[in-house]
């Protein structure tokens, strides 16, 4: 049985929250960082909001 969401902190830059996802989805956690300052620079800083939520949220 597949776990919840959890943050990498051992591969993490700063909170985790990048390297857990791509732990979670099966995806390099350099492509995943790459996507996330993309969607940041191109959806006006929403996902930095969202990064933040989990950040704080997720165990």
């Amino acid at each position: 049985m597949k776990q919840g969401f959890r943050k990498n902190r051992r591969d993490g830059m700063v909170f985790g929250v990048c390297a857990g996802m791509a732990d979670h989805f099966g995806f390099d956690v350099l492509w995943t960082r790459i996507a996330f300052v993309a969607l940041t620079l191109l959806g006006f800083g929403l996902p930095l909001l969202v990064y933040l939520t989990v950040a704080i949220l997720a165990p």
